[in-house]
């Protein structure tokens, strides 16, 4: 029989989208950093809104609804406070809880989620360059996380003029990228850094 107060999880899972991961505790009132995977935290993250805590990949945090009561900026780090967590030890209980919502009923035709992203085979004029290890979500632009295949990383903007296809189905992803954008992390890219030869 559950305890009083335990949540009943999602009927299928696959019906929600991951919106954030829970950082480290912020302050002394319960208020949490939390890891944006949403084009809308204004909306996602409203007050009264009620997302799906899952644990994290290691076990961290804990299962059951969460409550909004409200959500704000530091700089570029969103920051939430929650009904369940009244004072800092209970939203470090909270680190490590990954946020899920239902998908929105319109307009989210072109959005894509890291969980659809990651892995896919990045293609530069019909060859593969990397792979996508991530998305980072920002409040002007997203960028893609990419592992080069020189053992190199590189962010991508994730604009239509650099991303023009994202192919699930294929597992690939094409980018047109601007001169340099693949190499920024590169030290071989740079000339001056090459070993000359002294003859």
């Amino acid at each position: 029989m559950p305890q009083p107060g335990a949540e009943t999880p999602p009927r299928d899972d696959r019906e929600q989208v991951r919106v954030a991961r829970i950082g480290k505790p912020h302050g002394i009132h319960g208020e949490v950093t939390v890891q944006v995977f949403t084009d809308e935290p204004g909306e996602r993250f409203s007050p009264g809104a009620v997302l799906q805590g899952r644990r994290g990949g290691q076990g961290a945090g804990r299962d059951g609804t969460l409550t909004v009561v409200r959500a704000r900026w530091n700089k570029d780090i969103l920051l939430l406070a929650l009904e369940e967590a009244a004072d800092r030890n209970q939203a470090e209980a909270l680190r490590g809880t990954e946020l899920f919502a239902e998908p929105e009923e319109a307009g989210e035709d072109d959005a894509w989620y890291e969980e659809d992203l990651v892995g896919l085979a990045v293609m530069v004029d019909g060859t593969k360059v990397g792979t996508v290890t991530g998305l980072v979500t920002g409040e002007v632009q997203d960028l893609l996380e990419v592992e080069l295949d020189g053992g190199t990383s590189a962010l991508v903007p994730f604009v239509e003029e650099i991303v023009p296809e994202v192919d699930p189905e294929s597992g690939t992803i094409t980018l047109t990228p601007p001169p340099g954008l693949l190499t920024l992390n590169d030290p071989t890219a740079d000339g001056s850094s090459a070993a000359e030869d002294p003859a």
